[in-house]
């Protein structure tokens, strides 16, 4: 426990300083919970004073090396930190960067290994690292965008933003509960659509339409709007792209800046999953969408889709007009109830040496 003389003498603590009760309150609750003057100065230092007790709390226990972490798993040290950059964690040597729970983490790749090898189950580790890293960032944008800002912006004393970071900490256990849920969910249904999507005798590409739709105008516009404008445009586009392509039964893949790449099996229900898009944001004064889709065999790899088809619906979705939605041959051959649609000419797209044949595609007037 310190008091408000150590705080002083470690430039935690000033009792002339506006807010002087405020901040010696914060000292006192974290000094409460065992944390050293020391673990203040360094959080202090980084600015992130009121989030020590979360970060604390997020990985607590006693804290090993890598080298010590091996020998508890019979790894050696430069297989740890591999694995540990494999997942997308940077950690020196000789840094204690973790906790015994991190030991079921590398049993777990051990058992993996057996099964699937090692270049494999390292790639699959590659993007469960990525996937992870972009929900965390999610996790602390939504804490400090709907919580710390606001208590911020208020003059909320420190305290309490303390105590609020550290309440959201404490509600992980939903979080990871939640996930584990949604997981085998969302396993269910890749096993799903990609036996469906697969051709024969393939185990590495499945038959897809894939579409994009992106924002016309979007950069200058970006240029001319303030941080939480440009929030409110992006956040409505995503969550507008993300309700309509699961109604549609597809799969939203990627946000790219201002466009979405998305998949389904059925090329007629990328039509109208691209249509609903565009007709969504008909008439937005700040962004007009457009769009192309193509259908063909890609590569399954990582969670994502490569290949000519991806490019190719990529390239005709750059063609579009603002309000249009261009396909391929392949994908109006497949119709769709309720759509129209119309010969656009032969177009020339980039990487291909022939002209392609687009169509526009429209909401059929109702009988």
């Amino acid at each position: 426990m310190g008091d408000p003389a150590s705080y002083q003498a470690a430039g935690l603590y000033d009792p002339a300083a506006p807010g002087a009760g405020g901040r010696l309150a914060l000292l006192e609750w974290l000094a409460a919970r065992g944390i050293t003057i020391a673990q203040m100065v360094r959080a202090d230092r980084e600015a992130s004073l009121t989030g020590l007790a979360g970060d604390l709390a997020l990985s607590p226990g006693a804290r090993m090396t890598a080298a010590e972490l091996g020998a508890r798993v019979g790894w050696p040290e430069d297989r740890v930190i591999g694995l540990s950059q494999a997942a997308g964690l940077r950690v020196r040597p000789h840094e204690k960067a973790y906790t015994e729970s991190d030991t079921l983490l590398f049993t777990a790749f051990d058992g993996g290994e057996a099964l699937f090898g090692d270049g494999p189950i390292r790639r699959f580790t590659h993007t469960l690292g990525a996937s992870l890293a972009t929900i965390a960032e999610a996790a602390v944008s939504l804490f400090q965008v709907n919580v710390e800002g606001p208590m911020r912006d208020e003059g909320r004393p420190e305290l309490e933003l303390a105590q609020q970071n550290l309440r959201a900490v404490e509600s992980l256990g939903n979080v990871e509960a939640l996930m584990q849920l949604l997981f085998r969910s969302h396993m269910a249904a890749a096993t799903r659509r990609l036996r469906e999507a697969r051709p024969r005798a393939s185990v590495d590409t499945a038959r897809l339409a894939v579409g994009f739709v992106d924002l016309v105008g979007f950069t200058p516009l970006a240029s001319r709007m303030s941080p939480r404008e440009l929030r409110d445009v992006v956040e409505r586009f995503e969550d507008t792209a993300h309700d309509v392509v699961t109604a549609g039964g597809g799969r939203l893949v990627k946000v790219i800046g201002d466009a979405v790449m998305f998949i389904t099996v059925d090329p007629a229900a990328a039509g109208d999953v691209a249509l609903t898009l565009v007709e969504r944001f008909t008439g937005d004064a700040s962004v007009t969408p457009r769009g192309g889709i193509a259908v063909g065999e890609v590569l399954v790899r990582g969670g994502d889709y490569y290949g000519p088809i991806v490019n190719l619906a990529a390239r005709v979705a750059d063609l579009a007009v603002p309000s249009e939605l261009l396909v391929t041959e392949d994908v109006a051959a497949h119709g769709g109830a309720g759509l129209r649609f119309a010969p656009a000419g032969k177009r020339m797209v980039k990487g291909l040496d022939a002209p392609v044949s687009l169509l526009t595609v429209e909401r059929a007037p109702a009988a």
